[in-house]
Parts: structure tokens; C-alpha cells; sequence
């Protein structure tokens, strides 16, 4: 794996400036995670992104539907998109930080590291505004975790006249001064609801009923085998069943059974594939044990698969700010984004930040109610922003 290890250069100013910034971005983090929202109604996440942006004399539209901040620095030219979520998790915390949330909801996904460094990079962009050879649109997002808000908003408009997109997502195992990229970056996500009905009947008569339990476990099982036998080993495909959720009582035969699951993979030919496949087999077997069966779609994003020359540009710039950070063509998961919706729309980049605290013994992964995120890569992922748009902005 080739990794990129850069000293400190005269072109760092960015970067100098804005860890410069630390106490601001790190109360601004503090105080946006003391007020975690869910989903599409972040109204004090909203109010408070508007208020630095008012004191920053940045014009910008909400979408109040939505949740959604858009924000505008320069004019005319070519435009490119800053993207930051801000929504959170319904998770108590219990990360033992003295600003932790008490509200039974949770930043342990770091979209509030995310909404800061979008507004450590409105700061440094708005001093530079007289340099920027066109326009920058800043996207403070909701909805993130939900697979809702970045479609929502582009149906709004956002990403009209928007030439490029760019967004970051801080990793808490991850060391801090890293910084991930790669072209084939997430995942796809299709969640699914497999409803499954019977006919209810006393555990003592099981033939006088249809037993959805039965159905389903016979559906689990064929769902598990798509990834046995109907992918090639060279494709990465995986099918999770979470939630099966069937009767109230031992020895009653319930009407009802539900499962829920999840289908990941960078491919999207295999993803249309599997989606098939899912409803083929849910609803075969189904019929097979005499049970109706249907399919809900609950989410469906697809890969997000960065534009190569767009992503070689943003680790150009990243590369300039100096800094001793170290960037690596590392980043391959299978976690999803709904920024992925953006990529069939312009050419987007996105980049994975380290934000691991120096104790490595307390990393744990995204979304676990113990999560800490190391306040120090707030500017690294602020000037990465400001860099990264100027130097589109001047070379398009």
C-alpha cells in the first residue's frame, strides 16, 4: 500500500491557521453534541449552524422540511459542493466525556465533528473569499443515518449549478493525521422487510394453522445462500438478517412473522442482482410452506464510488497542507453513505479522517455508545475542505 508521509512546506498555511482555530472548533463540537437530533427535525442543530453562519456574514437558505443549511461563498464560475451531516443516533451515551448528551440520543457516528469542520471551513474560506475563482456551496445535512436527507435535498435543488461534491467522514479507530481515500470508497445499502403471513392456530392443532415462523426460517436460509452460491468469490456481497420478530405465547402458532435485513456490496450489477433475488425467494418459498409474502424496500443507496480525476485532485490538495499527515489509498468499507446519491448526479471524492484518541485501548467502532473522537482533527478535516475547493475552484 503506498502511503504519502509530508513534511511541513511553505503551503501549510491553511493548515497552520486553522489549528489555530482548535479552542473554536472544539467548543463548537462540544456544544453541537450536547443537543443531538434524529433523522429530518434537527431544529437546535439548525439554529445553532445558522447562528455561526450569520456571525461569519455568510448568506445561506434552509430548507426547513428537510433540516437542511445551504450556504453560499463567492459567486459565479464553477461551484462546488462542501458536504457536512449533522444528525445524530437514538443511543444514551456513555462515553464518560463531561459534554456527553443526555438527551437519549448520541453523536456516535461523528456528524457533529463533521457540521464543525464544515464550519471551521466556511471561516477560512470566507477570508478568502476575494480569491476564490468561483463559487463554493457549503451542504450542512440531516438525515445521514436514515439514508434520507442527501436524497431529499437533491430533489430540493442543492446540487444545482454544483459542478463537483466533496464530503469527509471521521473514523474513531483510526489514527488521527490520517487520512483515507480510495475510488471504490463504500458500500451499497439495501434494507429490506420480509412480511410473512399465516394462519394463526393452537401449538396443539398445527395443522388447523399456516405457520409463518416456519416460512421464514426456510427464507433465512435461502437468503443465506445467495451469497454461497450466487456470488463469485472475486465480489464482496454480504446479507444480514437482523430482525426476525414472530408470536407473543409458546404454544399459540402466530398469523405473523417479520424479518428485516441489509444487502452490502461495492458491485452494482450484483446488488441489482441480489435485490432480485430477495423477493424471487422470499415470496417462492413463501408459497411453498402457504404463506403470503411481500417485500418492502426500507432503504436503498448505492455504492459510493468516487470520481477518480476529482478524488487524484482533493489527495493533491490534501497532500499540499503539509502538516506530517499521512495519506493513504486505504479506504474501502463496508460501511454505506447516502452521499453516494450524489455520484450518479457530478463527480464526487470523499475521504475518511482519522479521529482515534492517543489511548488506542479506548477506540471502538462508529456507532457504539462509548465512542470518543480526537478533537484534534477537527482543522485537519476544516482546512482539507478549504484547500480542496480553492484548488478545484482555480484549476477546473
Amino acid at each position: 500500500m503506498a502511503v504519502r508521509r509530508l513534511k511541513k512546506t511553505m503551503s501549510d498555511s491553511i493548515l497552520t491557521e486553522a489549528k489555530e482555530m482548535q479552542p473554536e472548533l472544539s467548543k463548537i463540537r462540544r456544544d453541537l453534541h450536547q443537543i443531538p437530533e434524529l433523522g429530518l427535525h434537527l431544529p437546535k442543530t439548525v439554529a445553532y449552524v445558522t447562528g455561526k453562519l450569520d456571525e461569519l456574514g455568510i448568506p445561506y437558505e434552509v430548507l426547513d422540511d428537510i433540516s437542511c443549511v445551504v450556504a453560499t461563498i463567492g459567486q459565479g464560475g464553477r461551484c462546488i459542493l462542501l458536504r457536512g451531516d449533522m444528525d445524530a443516533l437514538p443511543e444514551c451515551e456513555e462515553s464518560g466525556e463531561p459534554f456527553a448528551s443526555t438527551n437519549g440520543n448520541m453523536h456516535a457516528c461523528g456528524h457533529d465533528m463533521h457540521a464543525t469542520s464544515l464550519l471551521g471551513a466556511a471561516k477560512l474560506l470566507k477570508e478568502r473569499e476575494s480569491e476564490l475563482n468561483g463559487t463554493v456551496k457549503l451542504f450542512f445535512q440531516s438525515a445521514e443515518e436514515i439514508f434520507a436527507g442527501c436524497d431529499a435535498a437533491i430533489k430540493e435543488g442543492v446540487l444545482d449549478g454544483v459542478d463537483a461534491a466533496f464530503a469527509q467522514h471521521v473514523f474513531a479507530a483510526c489514527p488521527t493525521g490520517t487520512v483515507l481515500y480510495g475510488e471504490t470508497a463504500l458500500s451499497s445499502a439495501y434494507g429490506f422487510k420480509i412480511t410473512i403471513e399465516g394462519i394463526g392456530a393452537h401449538g396443539s392443532t398445527p395443522e388447523l394453522g399456516v405457520d409463518p415462523i416456519n416460512a421464514g426460517v426456510h427464507i433465512y436460509e435461502g437468503l443465506q445462500e445467495l451469497i454461497a452460491r450466487e456470488v463469485s468469490a472475486f465480489s464482496s456481497a454480504t446479507l444480514t438478517i437482523g430482525h426476525f420478530e414472530a408470536g407473543s405465547a409458546s404454544n399459540i402458532i402466530p398469523a405473523r412473522a417479520v424479518l428485516e435485513g441489509s444487502l452490502r456490496t461495492f458491485d452494482n450489477d450484483v446488488r441489482l442482482k441480489l435485490i432480485k433475488r430477495i423477493s424471487e425467494i422470499a415470496e417462492s418459498v413463501g408459497k411453498a410452506y402457504r404463506c403470503a409474502v411481500t417485500v418492502d424496500v426500507l432503504y436503498d443507496v448505492p455504492p459510493l464510488i468516487c470520481d477518480k480525476t476529482l478524488l487524484d485532485k482533493v489527495v493533491v490538495s490534501a497532500s499540499a497542507l503539509g502538516g506530517g499527515l499521512t495519506i493513504a489509498p486505504a479506504l474501502k468499507a463496508m460501511g454505506s453513505e447516502d452521499f453516494a446519491f450524489c455520484c450518479d448526479k457530478v463527480p464526487t471524492a470523499f475521504f475518511g479522517i482519522g479521529a482515534g484518541v492517543e489511548d488506542k485501548s479506548a477506540w471502538v467502532a462508529q456507532h457504539n455508545p462509548k465512542i470518543r473522537f480526537n478533537e484534534q482533527a477537527l482543522p485537519i478535516a476544516a482546512a482539507i475542505y478549504c484547500k480542496a475547493a480553492m484548488d478545484y475552484l482555480e484549476n477546473a
